[in-house]
């Protein structure tokens, strides 16, 4: 066991536990923070989907260990206090989920393209947001993604 600090969502928040635990299990199982999802355990699905500093990464196979202290967890939890964000406000304007298991994963993926290409292409989003959906709500997700550049212009305007 080890006592490690993590700045999650803007919080230091004192864990103590097994260095080789999975972010994942560390934020659910440890912090209570159930919004970040498990599924397929070997970072092929990207329901785990959270931020480092801002990048989005799966966090089922990242030891806890591998966050430094100084490193900014931002959970589906985090992105918004208020559900502000320009992906969660374009994700209610279209109702892009269908059973919604998958999305805290993939709104967290969208989120971290955009904070990296304000302006993705269908191919960005192709090539960045490889998070999978049982649903097959990927049309809808490329809409939540567009729309969301949209709201992000509209709010620097």
């Amino acid at each position: 066991m080890a006592k490690l600090n993590l700045n999650v969502n803007g919080v230091t928040k004192a864990v103590d536990v097994d260095p080789s635990m999975p972010l994942l299990w560390v934020l659910r199982e440890t912090l209570g923070m159930t919004g970040t999802k498990y599924s397929c355990g070997i970072a092929q699905c990207g329901a785990c989907t959270v931020h480092l500093d801002g990048q989005p990464i799966r966090s089922c196979v990242l030891p806890v260990s591998a966050v430094s202290e100084s490193t900014k967890i931002t959970t589906i939890e985090g992105l918004s206090e208020d559900l502000s964000h320009p992906v969660q406000k374009a994700w209610a304007q279209l109702d892009v989920p269908q059973c919604g298991y998958c999305q805290p994963g993939m709104m967290m993926a969208a989120a971290g393209l955009l904070n990296n290409k304000p302006n993705a292409t269908d191919a960005d989003i192709d090539r960045e947001v490889t998070n999978i959906c049982r649903c097959g709500t990927f049309q809808r997700v490329r809409e939540g993604i567009h729309l969301a550049q949209d709201i992000m212009k509209s709010t620097k305007a």
